[in-house]
């Protein structure tokens, strides 16, 4: 039989970050502080601009990769490097932070519905300090499926049942499936060996056969298992989302993610003294 086991059920605390900007924290929390790779999990879901509009302003990061994936909206990016982007509805941006970045993301809207989500995503040891970069991906270069059930698989990071997601990461290797099941339906979806993750209903609700259990929109559940069963009878959407643990000392300081808190006061004095930015443009 296939091996599947429950970790951790939970849901999100509400909370604020930015200037501002009302969110719901997945993961980051007093009660999932991480999921070996994952460090945090943020949703913003909101149609009243005033819960939105202040955005994120510049801000410094080092030691990991963020990916902001926008369901509905649109978010501007820019970074001290001159980098500028436009997120918009079910695009991706992939940001590696590595040596140091600072970047602002602010709402490119006045009205209307803003949803999307931001995972942090940590780096090796040994790639802490490389050189930043971005990745913007808009809806149509990400791989879309439809299986013979109706299913439709978005397929943003690693490979997922033969179809190669855009974004491939060789230490921690990510595999980030958005899964829409329509009602009466199911999916089983192979996991790799080692790897620890978790899926996120954002919509719906979703049946786990392996764990008897219902999944209800808002909850987050972390497994570990080589295969994942989903079935529905209402229809649901599901972010499914496992990487391979780095399985390193994790310390945090807001924004910075290291492997000591040496190196947590080195990003600090850094940002501090504005070595960081000039650090991330000289390996740049």
């Amino acid at each position: 039989m296939p091996d599947f086991k429950v970790l951790q059920k939970v849901r999100g605390i509400p909370t604020s970050d930015g200037a501002g900007v009302r969110l719901n924290r997945l993961i980051g929390t007093t009660h999932l502080r991480h999921i070996d790779p994952f460090l945090m999990l943020d949703e913003f879901k909101s149609d009243q601009p005033d819960d939105y509009i202040a955005g994120f302003p510049p801000h410094p990061y080092r030691g990991f990769e963020t990916i902001t994936y926008l369901l509905q909206g649109s978010l501007r990016h820019e970074d001290h490097m001159g980098n500028v982007g436009l997120l918009k509805s079910g695009g991706v941006q992939w940001m590696t932070a590595g040596a140091g970045i600072i970047h602002s993301e602010m709402p490119m809207q006045e009205k209307g519905l803003l949803w999307g989500f931001q995972f942090w995503l940590n780096l090796p040891a040994k790639d802490k300090m490389t050189e930043p970069h971005y990745q913007d991906l808009s809806a149509e270069q990400i791989p879309v499926v439809v299986d013979d059930n109706g299913v439709k698989r978005k397929v943003v990071a690693g490979h997922s049942l033969g179809i190669d997601g855009p974004i491939q990461r060789t230490a921690t290797q990510p595999l980030m499936v958005d899964i829409v099941l329509p009602a009466s339906s199911e999916i089983e979806h192979p996991i790799s060996k080692g790897h620890q993750g978790f899926v996120y209903v954002y919509g719906g609700e979703t049946f786990l056969p392996a764990a008897d259990l219902v999944l209800k929109q808002g909850e987050l559940l972390v497994f570990t298992g080589d295969l994942l069963s989903l079935q529905s009878s209402e229809g649901a959407g599901v972010l499914l989302v496992t990487g391979q643990p780095l399985q390193e000392p994790i310390v945090q300081y807001g924004p910075f993610v290291m492997n000591s808190e040496q190196e947590i006061q080195q990003a600090f004095d850094d940002y501090q003294s504005g070595v960081l930015a000039k650090v991330a443009e000289k390996i740049g």
